[in-house]
């Protein structure tokens, strides 16, 4: 119903935008891939779309990329995958890292994603592989693994929730900050990305 959507940045709160449309405040979900590659506020966005109709909610997902769209679309096909542990998988890997993972079996790599245990890793395996073929052919080298993670008090409360809507027990959150935290980090997208590569290390 949805499929892309322009207008002014408002507002970055992880894992969620606000976006002004003619007058309109859209709430939109994005993965953090995405997120960390905005603009500042006050600037034109466009975002391609999936919009998610349920008995107690109405939800808009945006993404950067049209493909990392269409990666999201064929996760949440996936038995036991959801809207909210697709967007845990894309802030935590980025699309192309994840097809290769897809490609060459990586468990590991796709357990250490928030909220991905063993058995959907192993979905993920199977049912994911088919759909990604030609996508797997486009890649044609072994690319790494591309994990992304005010007031110090307002940035560590909101890098804590941006991990907790990931997926992460607030306790993990809550280590993982402050293990992350340093005099050198001013931002908090910074502070997210560096607790969750020391999550996806330890884990």
């Amino acid at each position: 119903m949805i499929g892309r959507i322009t207008g002014t940045l408002l507002e970055k709160q992880p894992p969620e935008i606000l976006l002004d449309v003619g007058g309109i405040g859209y709430e939109i979900q994005v993965p953090l891939t995405t997120l960390f590659d905005l603009p500042e506020p006050g600037t034109e966005l466009t975002l391609f779309t999936h919009f998610v109709v349920r008995e107690d909610a109405q939800l808009l997902y945006g993404f950067g990329r049209e493909r990392d769209r269409h990666l999201f679309r064929n996760l949440i096909k996936v038995s036991g995958v959801g809207p909210k542990l697709a967007l845990g998988i894309l802030s935590g890997m980025d699309a192309d890292s994840f097809v290769r993972s897809i490609q060459h079996k990586d468990t590991d790599a796709l357990v250490q994603l928030p909220g991905v245990g063993k058995k959907t890793a192993e979905r993920l395996l199977i049912e994911m592989r088919d759909r990604l073929k030609d996508w797997m052919l486009e890649l044609d080298a072994v690319m790494p693994l591309k994990v992304v993670g005010s007031s110090t008090a307002d940035m560590l409360a909101e890098a804590e929730s941006a991990l907790v809507a990931l997926g992460y027990k607030p306790a993990e959150a809550n280590r993982a900050v402050a293990a992350a935290n340093d005099d050198s980090i001013e931002r908090s997208e910074e502070l997210i990305r560096r607790a969750l590569r020391s999550m996806v290390k330890v884990r």
